[in-house]
């Protein structure tokens, strides 16, 4: 998405091959001892930001550290790396003095810093901070952010209603009443770059910030193809027709829980009808004046940001590397 940064970058939240151990999730014992012992590390969260460095790295304490004594829950079990095992604990327990975070606003900045912490530290939002973490820190980042949503919106049994009990080391979640397990999901997105010639097609969604445009992109429904709920998405939004769609790359999106599907498609009309209730706007825009937007000199689109996989997928376009 587009928000007024360079995006020579990467996409964010690549897999960094990090070893999930899955096998060790439901072994309680070793979990417990290793949750213990000195050479593992927690990464940390308050009401769905991690804590960051001076020098905008996570943060991973050592078990047992004073920070934890506001993570009521058991920690939540990421993977292995090296002879480290690595776990997530949240905060949000923890009621700072100062001003709040707003959980309605699509982007908050407020930034919290914690006694128990080292000077320089602060929880801040993710979504701001993604263009300059290393591979490794972006998939704990996005792996632990997108549990503890998970947990957050998830408390009661979708079966019975009954507040459920987190298993498995964070990864599963057991009804006492009815025996139900439920497990994380992953909402799958298709996010698209729409072209017609030397065009793309861009829009933006009611209350983003101003200047901020992006590709076209919806959730996939039930019994869709990939190709479909690309096609049915931009006709929905925009009254295009797309022809030829390809997939190109995907990127976990922690913000909640979704999975970015990016696809290249062919436009086969031009003639723009947008539905006001799903965008606000949207219009064809050359590659001279994309690549005005990249350099930060249009007057009314902003630079995408860093790590999004809109702004990579328009980076690929203008390098021709989108046939």
């Amino acid at each position: 998405m587009f928000s007024g940064h360079s995006a020579n970058a990467p996409m964010a939240f690549p897999g960094s091959g990090l070893d999930r151990a899955a096998g060790l999730r439901r072994d309680t014992e070793a979990l417990a001892r290793l949750a213990a012992d000195p050479s593992s590390r927690v990464v940390l969260f308050w009401q769905g930001r991690p804590a960051f460095t001076s020098d905008a790295a996570l943060i991973r304490v050592v078990p047992g550290h004073k920070v934890l004594r506001y993570a009521p829950e058991t920690p939540i079990f990421l993977g292995r790396e090296g002879e480290s095992h690595l776990f997530a604990a949240d905060l949000s327990d923890w009621v700072p003095e100062g001003p709040q975070p707003d959980a309605t606003a699509f982007f908050d900045a407020t930034e919290q810093t914690h006694p128990d912490l080292p000077p320089g530290a602060v929880f801040a939002e993710l979504r701001g901070r993604v263009g300059g973490l290393g591979a490794r820190d972006a998939e704990l980042a996005a792996t632990a952010r997108a549990l503890f949503m998970w947990h957050r919106s998830h408390r009661f049994c979708a079966r019975c209603g009954v507040e459920s009990a987190l298993r498995d080391a964070g990864w599963m979640r057991a009804c006492p009443a009815c025996g139900g397990q439920h497990f994380p999901r992953t909402d799958p997105v298709v996010i698209m770059l729409v072209t017609r010639g030397n065009r793309a097609l861009l829009g933006r969604s009611p209350g983003w910030p101003e200047g901020m445009y992006s590709c076209l992109a919806g959730f996939m429904e039930p019994g869709e193809t990939l190709e479909d709920a690309v096609r049915r998405e931009v006709l929905e939004e925009t009254g295009i027709q797309t022809g030829a769609v390809r997939f190109v790359a995907s990127q976990p999106w922690p913000f909640p829980a979704s999975l970015m599907l990016g696809c290249a498609a062919r436009a086969v009309s031009d003639d723009i009808t947008i539905d006001p209730t799903e965008i606000e706007d949207a219009l064809w825009v050359t590659r001279e004046r994309l690549t005005a937007i990249f350099a930060g000199t249009d007057p009314a689109i902003r630079a995408p940001r860093r790590g999004a996989i809109a702004g990579w997928l328009l980076q690929q376009w203008l390098a021709d590397r989108l046939k």
